[in-house]
């Protein structure tokens, strides 16, 4: 394989960067895989000569290690070619094997540091997995800063019999030591409290009250910290994770002024733009519930209190469960939501997606160019999705398409294998063989934390006025968690700037 020429010239750029000597330990056989990972890699090493390759057996053939001069093991390894959205990946474990320092903060050091146990983490992947490359470089960074990490990198694609043998269904998928740790999308932080051991109160206790603190890190929550910061307002933002459900999303078209961006590169540029207004980020922690009788104050899941002069509460919102037998038991292990992480993992198979609206299409049509066939099931009598994402859907022979459908099993033993449904028109009861299941059926509100203190519909969406207040004094909320119209990325953005804006109004006038 040779590189895309646009991509050898970004690269040749980052070769520059490179501190220290490394070396490529290569472990290679007969296949067709091990060929491409030599070629990638004798193409990359020409392009320095800090750059040195030795063939050397590693656990998994084909695989890359990338290690310091003279093969000092840094304990980062790629089975299977790093491509697609692995390359970021492994050209950042170039440069920070060759002496680049980690872009993380003081304090994640010192927690990587304080680790004093050999771990093994091995991370599955696929190529189009959007989430995976996150998780892969957190692992990688703790190889090089500390000795007694380790992590590998594993294509599914490449060593798809130990995808087999493993069950798995889902990526990223990590293991440590050979246990199962987690899956999903993770963060640095993230990962460091289930190893290191998550922070308590006391990290909390010199935190001076806010003027006005957002809850929640998704396009709203970074609109109103925006917003609020540009009026010279002290302003905090607490996020379980920054990003929100978009970091979900992989293709965005609909923004005004950017034609195509994907949803971690767009939230990457959010926090960033959030940041460069001193908003104080609260990450890695989950908000139990909050008080408004003697001012605002909103307590931690770790006991931690933090006072507020105006809150905006924009906790989005999460996909919708069926509470159908199967749905919790089998997650990960064939039940999934995100096609462009999972989908290729069901290669040849059958799937079914379960929803109609414009999620469920997309995700129909996305499958469909992977898999064996797809079984689209909707409870209505007709499809909710745009027009043209219908004629696309119906235009797929591999597509089946079932309206009137109330699913009401996934069944399965350790993985799926099937899925069952009713005819509501007929009262039929049919089963279908599959071997994967994607539910699109909608979203709820993150709201539940609140109480009843704040108004909400029968949806549990709150009820916000023109300015983005509830009918608690100096709260406000913005975004997917409220009765707005219509969930999109640009409407929550909007109503996040208009929260903001009216807790500043009441500020003001206080």
């Amino acid at each position: 394989m040779s590189l895309d020429p646009n991509l050898k010239s970004q690269l040749a750029q980052f070769m520059g960067l490179l501190e220290n000597p490394v070396t490529f330990q290569l472990s290679l056989g007969d296949c067709e895989n091990s060929k491409q990972l030599k070629d990638f890699v004798t193409e990359i090493a020409e392009m320095s000569d800090k750059i040195s390759i030795v063939e050397e057996a590693l656990p998994l053939t084909p695989s890359l290690a990338i290690n310091r001069a003279n093969n000092e093991k840094s304990g980062i390894v790629f089975a299977g070619v790093p491509m697609g959205h692995e390359f970021e990946s492994f050209v950042l474990a170039l440069l920070q094997v060759g002496g680049r320092a980690p872009k993380i903060s003081d304090e994640q050091v010192k927690r990587i540091q304080s680790i004093d146990r050999e771990i093994h983490f091995e991370t599955i992947v696929s190529l189009s997995c959007h989430n995976c490359p996150e998780v892969v470089q957190s692992f990688n960074i703790m190889s090089v800063l500390n000795p007694n990490i380790s992590h590998t990198m594993i294509e599914g694609g490449t060593f798809q019999s130990l995808v087999e043998e493993r069950g798995i269904m889902a990526v990223p998928t990590v293991f440590s030591n050979g246990e199962d740790l987690a899956s999903g999308r993770l963060n640095l932080d993230q990962i460091l409290d289930m190893v290191a051991g998550p922070r308590g109160a006391e990290d909390f206790g010199n935190i001076e009250p806010f003027d006005v603190l957002i809850i929640g890190g998704g396009p709203a929550g970074a609109a109103s910290a925006v917003y609020a910061a540009r009026k010279g307002v002290r302003t905090g933002l607490i996020a379980d994770e920054f990003g929100g459900q978009v970091t979900d999303t992989l293709g965005i078209e609909n923004i005004i002024g950017i034609l195509y961006t994907e949803g971690p590169k767009f939230m990457g540029h959010v926090k960033t733009h959030v940041e460069s207004y001193g908003v104080e980020i609260i990450d890695r922690v989950m908000v139990d519930h909050m008080e408004t009788e003697d001012g605002i104050a909103v307590y931690l899941n770790n006991g931690a209190k933090i006072e507020t002069k105006t809150l905006i509460i924009a906790t989005g919102a999460r996909w919708k469960m069926l509470g159908i037998p199967g749905e919790v038991e089998l997650r990960n292990k064939g039940v999934a939501y995100c096609t462009h992480c999972d989908g290729p993992l069901f290669k040849g198979k059958t799937v079914a997606v379960i929803g109609g609206g414009n999620s469920g299409v997309e995700a129909a049509i996305d499958l469909a160019g992977m898999v064996k066939e797809v079984i689209v099931l909707e409870f209505m009598p007709e499809l909710k999705a745009d027009d043209v994402l219908q004629d696309r859907l119906r235009s797929l022979p591999n597509v089946k398409i079932v309206t009137n459908a109330q699913t009401t099993e996934i069944s399965g033993t350790g993985k799926v294998n099937g899925i069952t449904y009713v005819n509501r028109e007929t009262g039929e009861t049919v089963s279908e063989a599959i071997e994967g299941c994607f539910i699109q059926v909608g979203l709820v509100p993150n709201t539940e934390w609140v109480g009843d203190e704040v108004e909400k519909n029968p949806q549990g969406e709150i009820l916000v006025d023109k300015y983005g207040a509830t009918n608690i004094e100096g709260v406000y909320a913005a975004g997917d968690c409220t009765d707005v119209a219509f969930k999109q990325i640009m409407i929550a953005s909007g109503s996040g700037a208009t929260a903001a804006l009216g807790a500043f109004q009441y500020l003001i006038r206080q």
